[in-house]
């Protein structure tokens, strides 16, 4: 046998599956075989999904495709929509590499039964994946999961499966009517702003420079080495803003053109990161739950309407129900995901999660928006610099009004899937009584999510296996009153965040095998 041990295993890892379609669909990386991302498995994977709808009354109804630019999109893509063409449904892609937003957006739209996006979001190079969204516009959530999942075991191999080859392809109207709906989002006001962003090599920079001439704002600057869709990705070495270095190029342009705000997409365009300059004059990207805050507090300022819901996950800082406390506004918290968050109730205008996942328009797309997010940004940095003030002031006077919220995160990346849950049931079985000097209750979140949180005052930790990457994540928050000054709570907050974190990561470090 060639290529020795190592092919051996390769060969192993490849053979061992299928991939397993969850509320995400599928992600993995592209390699031959039924544990990865290529034709044959997004052809059986499609015609599990037709037989799905055609058993939930949607036989013939219209579906929409779109991509992003990553190796095997296209073909992907145009498999996918083959498959559901010959089943007899009214398959439409989308015209080109467009975020995922948009797709999200078509289905409402177009009055779709579904929309199938081929992405694997911020994953790294290797990967490809395959996103499921309902009628409704939103991700799938269970038991349709199982349910296609079982109806994809059912459908034959891929080469006995039918494709019809000639689908349609919208035209670019449906970019236009959706940066359209966009360019309504914020109030008219203040537009003098200039903008540095990136798209992270992705298929954003297009989009998001339209979206933002559209609301008045043109005096945008794009990182040029990362506004042509590249699947490999050449100048980060993990395309998520959230990752340290990956949007080093955004600051150096943003403090290069004295940019008043940086905006990072990740490589779909459905998450958008925001950075600032300090007052040091130096550059930082914003946390999610930073921008989080931040929009909310703006939307529920501004909204028109009479009972607005805001929503956000049992990871994300608690200061967004204080915000909405404030408003007279209703407030929900969800299991991590926007398949839950879009889903929160009615009278929904805005959601976010901490990971980076905004989602400002809920009335015409029905998940995270990141282009959406980016004008709302801009308008409310507009705003603010109009009257002398910036994003920083604006979270100083929410510390003030509702406390000091610090979070953070750790991610244990495991090799072995089954470590995640080895090391979460000893946490079960063995809890703490106190992390930083503060006596905690430890719940168990099954069977909603396999979580526990552990809480106490002024602390709170959440871990959980993440649905989409090889982790597992650990949440934590410290949550301290302005009682004198802000920097005294700002500072007794940071020191208590910060033994909380040697304290979560011994335990972490203690149950590992």
């Amino acid at each position: 046998m060639r290529g020795g041990p190592g092919a051996v295993v390769d060969l192993e890892d490849r053979m061992r599956g299928p991939l397993t379609f969850g509320t995400a669909g599928l992600r993995g990386p592209v390699r031959a075989g039924p544990n990865g991302m290529n034709t044959a498995v997004v052809i059986r994977t499609t015609a599990g999904v037709a037989a799905w709808l055609s058993a939930h009354g949607k036989a013939g109804e219209t579906v929409v495709v779109g991509r992003d630019a990553r190796h095997g999109s296209e073909r992907f893509a145009l498999a996918a929509a083959e498959v559901l063409a010959a089943a007899g449904f009214d398959a439409r892609l989308l015209p080109g590499p467009l975020p995922t937003p948009v797709l999200a957006f078509a289905v409402k739209h177009l009055g779709a039964a579904a929309g199938v996006q081929i992405t694997a979001s911020h994953n790294p190079p290797a990967d490809n994946g395959y996103k499921l969204y309902d009628d409704s516009g939103s991700q799938i959530v269970p038991p349709s999961d199982g349910e296609i999942e079982a109806a994809i075991a059912a459908a034959p191999v891929a080469r006995e499966v039918a494709r019809k080859p000639g689908v349609p392809v919208l035209g670019e109207e449906i970019v236009e009517d959706y940066l359209a709906r966009v360019a309504t989002i914020p109030p008219a006001g203040a537009r003098t702003l200039r903008v540095a962003a990136t798209a992270l090599h992705g298929v954003g920079a297009d989009v998001v420079q339209r979206a933002l001439a559209g609301a008045g704002f043109t005096d945008v600057h794009l990182v040029a080495e990362q506004s042509v869709p590249d699947p490999d990705f050449p100048t980060v070495s993990f395309p998520n803003p959230e990752e340290p270095g990956a949007t080093d190029l955004l600051l150096a342009l943003a403090a290069d053109v004295e940019a008043d705000l940086a905006i990072a997409l990740d490589p779909d365009a459905d998450r958008c990161a925001l950075g600032v300059r300090d007052r040091g004059r130096s550059w930082r990207m914003l946390r999610g739950d930073e921008a989080g805050v931040l929009l909310g507090e703006h939307v529920l300022s501004t909204t028109s309407s009479e009972d607005p819901l805001v929503a956000t996950t049992i990871v994300s800082s608690s200061m967004l129900s204080r915000i909405a406390e404030a408003h007279g506004a209703r407030y929900a918290e969800t299991l991590t995901g926007f398949k839950w968050l879009t889903r929160a109730g009615a009278g929904l205008v805005f959601a976010y999660e901490e990971a980076l996942g905004l989602c400002v328009n809920p009335d015409f797309v029905r998940d995270k928006d990141g282009i959406a997010a980016a004008v709302l940004a801009c308008d409310l940095a507009a705003t603010l610099r109009a009257t002398g003030r910036s994003l920083l002031d604006v979270l100083d006077e929410l510390a003030r009004r509702h406390g000091v919220h610090l979070t953070d995160q750790l991610s244990l990346r495991v090799t072995d899937l089954s470590v995640r849950g080895e090391v979460l049931d000893a946490v079960r079985q063995s809890p703490p009584t106190s992390l930083a000097g503060v006596p905690v209750s430890t719940e168990d979140l099954r069977p909603g999510t396999d979580a526990v949180r552990m809480s106490g005052a002024g602390v709170r930790v959440v871990i959980r296996p993440s649905g989409t990457e090889p982790k597992l994540k650990t949440y934590l928050q410290t949550v301290e009153p302005v009682a004198v000054s802000l920097d005294e709570a700002k500072a007794v907050a940071a020191d208590r965040l910060a033994a909380l974190r040697a304290d979560v990561e011994a335990l972490l470090s203690k149950h590992l095998p």
